[in-house]
């Protein structure tokens, strides 16, 4: 059923090992995301191809005259592996023919502070580690592209690249407005302060996704700025991009020269512009629609950490989740995995 796949993904296999691609650096890009979009389809393959060859077997077990309490287990496996089957069908569908093409790109995550001072930085500092300890465990990488600290631990402002198979199909649930319950390490009295922080999550975009014209650009440079070498307040290798078109002002300073910074602050100005492009698709295919799980507004209240009684609810799908320390530490797959069902155009109305 699956042939045409598995041969696209050997020839994909040998066009890596050609020099050809190996010495043009965008092909080899192209190959190498063609490639890693299609081994997850060829597990879930291989899969299913195992789990039909043993629903076979079963069949077998049962038109044959065994014992009665032989052909009662393998009734008893056919029924597993026959829903098994019928998920990873369902799954390797999904993989082939995603809702929105952008669900298989990697994601480019900003977390800003919100109301609340030092807390409200320390919250995005909490929230930073979150998803680097979720990518973590999803195999996936990340790039740090910018960041403004303040001296205890937190930052007004983080900007970072999530390199995986469908990071931003996963991670784009996480956008909005988080917000915090808990007795800040500041605070003398033991007093419940409530601090926020943003989340705004970009489908990574290309140089193929979104071309950026130089006259459309104005590029300033200016001096770092924070923690670095000795050369950071000497040299103007910060870059400040401003795209005359959409008023759009991108800033980059973490990297170690002018021109990676330049490269990352077009990398986050194309995310930003693509970004903008989708959300304009939709409103024009439906300019009211909204499902149970939000309209997407970046200033939706979304979730609550309330350290207090140990307990995060997502207000999307009003449910609560305990163990916040857990969650805090990047187990957060359930959360995202509820989302994700109530926001499958067959969802029910309601959330359970």
């Amino acid at each position: 059923m699956y042939e045409n796949i598995k041969k696209q993904f050997a020839n994909l296999e040998e066009k890596l090992m050609d020099q050809a691609t190996l010495k043009d650096q965008a092909l080899l890009i192209k190959t190498s995301q063609e490639h890693a979009g299609l081994k997850k389809v060829i597990g879930l393959v291989l899969d299913l191809e195992k789990t039909t060859q043993d629903i076979e077997e079963n069949k077998e077990i049962l038109s044959q005259g065994q014992e009665a309490e032989l052909k009662a287990l393998a009734q008893e496996e056919l029924a597993a592996l026959e829903k098994r089957a019928k998920d990873l069908e369902a799954q390797i569908d999904e993989e082939l023919h995603p809702a929105n093409p952008n669900d298989k790109k990697n994601a480019i995550i900003e977390i800003r502070a919100g109301a609340g001072g030092d807390e409200a930085a320390l919250f995005a500092g909490d929230l930073f580690r979150m998803y680097t300890h979720y990518a973590e465990k999803q195999g996936w990488k990340m790039e740090l592209i910018n960041s403004s600290v303040i001296g205890i631990g937190g930052f007004k402002e983080i900007i970072f690249l999530v390199k995986g198979a469908g990071a931003y199909g996963l991670l784009k649930f996480e956008a909005g407005t988080h917000r915090v319950q808990r007795v800040p390490e500041t605070e003398k009295q033991g007093r419940v302060h409530t601090s926020t922080a943003t989340v705004v999550v970009l489908p990574e975009a290309e140089e193929v996704d979104i071309e950026i014209k130089p006259n459309d650009i104005r590029i300033d440079t200016f001096c770092s700025s924070g923690p670095g070498g000795q050369s950071v307040n000497t040299t103007y290798s910060a870059i400040r991009i401003l795209h005359l078109p959409t008023g759009l002002i991108v800033s980059c300073q973490d990297q170690k020269s002018q021109h990676q910074n330049k490269e990352k602050a077009l990398q986050v100005l194309r995310s930003r512009l693509l970004a903008r492009q989708e959300e304009a698709r939709l409103n024009e295919e439906s300019s009211a629609r909204k499902t149970q799980v939000g309209g997407g507004d970046r200033s939706d209240k979304i979730r609550t950490y309330n350290f207090p009684q140990d307990r995060v609810t997502d207000h999307r799908l009003n449910l609560s989740w305990h163990n916040i320390t857990k969650v805090i530490a990047g187990e957060i797959e359930e959360i995202i995995q509820a989302l994700k069902e109530a926001a499958r155009p067959d969802a029910g109305r309601s959330a359970s």
